[in-house]
Parts: structure tokens; sequence; C-alpha cells
């Protein structure tokens, strides 16, 4: 149901705003393809919305809004006036992700009806956590620095943006796939939202230049401030020094929920070799990077670019299909990945 548009629409979209969703939904198992594709690219529109700079806070919100009230039962919300909000800000890819936006709604609105409740749950949540951002940070470019305030705000931050994603991922593959819905499901739900945690976390850290010059700092205000330094004082570079305590604690808990993220893919059946790949690539992506993060010398200079190279993707991607059915050989190989990462 609903696979010729939805199709369309990931060949031509998903592609652009994507590279490391793409690779994953290119390998799953075709049923799972619409309803997941379908989510990303409604929750990146929303994240587009979010982030115009070509609109304040106030009218963000209220699109962000629009669109969370088109996903609901029975809505037919008039978004035609959001292909307008491809600013020339945004990239082209984004650009012509909201231009199709009432296409990209179609699609969902054609997805079998327990999918799409799973779909609109979870955006639910994701939209939500787009909302709280912009009525807790000051605007672009105005040249505060707002921090969150503690470790447990920093985790329901994660959660939201991430660990719902697990969830909805694993609710998913269990409804699709009969062998997924064996064994502890709880237990894997619970692997998935700390498996994406880790992820976000880790995205945190290589992102806290670029966030810090947009008014956003993730780092909780309570732990810099056991530091001697306030969110400002990420401004400048020469800060990496004093925060390297800090930097190391959040790795560790990277790494211990990444570490979860390989349990969650151990866990997966071995028949399951689609599955398992689409779930290893970003846990190796997410090593791999954090790794990164841990010998960058330049962490808060906004020049700086932290992440895996293409070569080293491909690298992991044929390691990771040898290895797929093998328990032992792909724990070791994410453990030698995350060997430079301090433990928790």
């Amino acid at each position: 149901m609903g696979t010729a548009p939805a199709t369309v629409l990931l060949r031509d979209v998903l592609p652009g705003v994507s590279r490391s969703f793409a690779l994953s939904l290119r390998i799953v198992p075709a049923s799972l393809r619409a309803p997941l594709g379908i989510t990303y690219l409604l929750a990146r529109a929303a994240d587009t919305l979010a982030d115009t700079r070509a609109l304040p806070p106030a009218e963000r919100q209220r699109h962000v809004e629009a669109l969370r009230a088109a996903i609901r039962p029975g809505e037919t919300a008039d978004l035609a006036e959001l292909g307008v909000l491809a600013a020339p800000d945004h990239p082209p890819a984004e650009r012509a992700l909201l231009a199709r936006l009432p296409e990209v709604l179609a699609a969902y609105r054609t997805l079998l009806p327990e999918d799409r409740a799973r779909c609109q749950a979870v955006l639910v949540t994701l939209t939500q956590a787009m909302l709280d951002a912009l009525a807790s940070f000051p605007p672009e470019g105005d040249g505060r620095v707002a921090a969150l305030e503690t470790r447990a705000d920093l985790d329901r931050y994660t959660y939201m943006n991430a660990g719902c994603v697990g969830e909805f991922w694993t609710d998913l593959t269990a409804a699709h796939r009969r062998r997924c819905a064996r064994g502890d499901l709880g237990r894997q739900r619970a692997r998935a939202a700390r498996f994406g945690q880790g992820l976000q976390l880790t995205n945190v850290l290589r992102d806290l230049p670029r966030d810090l010059r947009l008014g956003r700092c993730y780092l909780p205000r309570a732990d810099l401030a056991a530091l001697g330094l306030a969110p400002p004082d990420l401004l400048d570079p020469r800060a990496l020094g004093r925060l390297r305590p800090l930097l190391g604690a959040l790795a560790a808990r990277a790494r211990a929920d990444l570490d979860e993220g390989l349990a969650y893919v151990l866990a997966l059946p071995r028949a399951e070799a689609r599955l398992r790949l689409a779930a290893l690539w970003p846990l190796l992506i997410g090593l791999g990077t954090l790794a990164r993060i841990m010998r960058a010398e330049n962490l808060l200079d906004p020049a700086a670019v932290v992440k895996i190279s293409r070569s080293e993707l491909r690298r992991h991607i044929a390691a990771s299909v040898v290895l797929a059915a093998s328990n032992g050989g792909l724990a070791a190989y994410a453990r030698r990945l995350a060997a430079v990462v301090p433990g928790p």
C-alpha cells in the first residue's frame, strides 16, 4: 500500500538530505522502507522548518505545529505556504524536500494504519523536541549562548531527538519481521533507545563549536560551572583544555550507550542480515566519529571538521558485510574502533 509514491520520494529526495540514513534504508527489507523513509523525510522537513533563519522563532514554531497537525488522523492542513519557506539559507536538497512536502504527506497517509500510528507517535516526540529548543534557546545571532542545565536535561534531549527513534525502529521491525518479535522485545527497545542516545550525544560533541555560534550549548551548565566555565567561554577554542574532563565523561557515556547499540545488533537474529547491517553501519560511524572526537586537538574550532572519511566508511561497510553473521567478529571489530574512547 502506497509503495509507488514513497518509492519515488525515497529515490529522488531522501539521498540528498541524509547520507548515513539513506545507506541503511537501502539495505532494510522492502516492507520497512516506506514507513521508515517517509517518517525520516517528515522529521527532516520539520527540522528544516525549525532551523530556518529566514523566520523568527515564533513563526518557525507555528510552521512546525502546522506540520504536526498535518500528520494527525483526519487532518487536511494546508501546507502550501511551506514551500515558500525553502529559503536561500537552506541547501538545495532541503529546499527540494520542502517543495515536495505535500507529496511526502500524501505518501504518509497511504501507509498501513498501524505503521502510520507508529510514525505519528515518534514524529510527535521529535517535533516536540524541536519546539522545546525553539522556546529554550535564543534566536541565532543575538549574541547570547544558552545551555541545558543538568545532565538529566541532556539525557532527555538525547532521548527525544534520537532514543525514541530506536524504540520506533524496534517496534516497526518486530511488526514486519516475525523473527524480530521473538525474545525479550522490551530489552531490545531499551537497548535501541540507548543506542539512539549514544549517536545523538556523539553528534552533540562533534557539533559543539557550530551549535555554540547558534547560541546553543548542549553541555550542562552545572557541569561547566564545576570546571569554572560558562557557556560563552566555549566560544574561545583555547578553553578546550579546561573542558577535557567533561568531554571525557560525556564520551564515556556515549560509548556506554553505543555498547548497548552493539548488544542490540548482536541480539538481532543472524538470519536478519539486512537488519543487522542497517543498524550496524550507524553504530560504526558513531564509534569512528567518537574516536576522532577524543583525538581532536581543535574540537572547539568551528572550522574543524570531525567525521570519518568516505574511504573509512567504505572499509567499515566491506568489513561488516563479511562479519554480519559473526557475533564474535562484529564485537571485536566494533571494540577496536572504540579503543581510544574512555570506558564508562
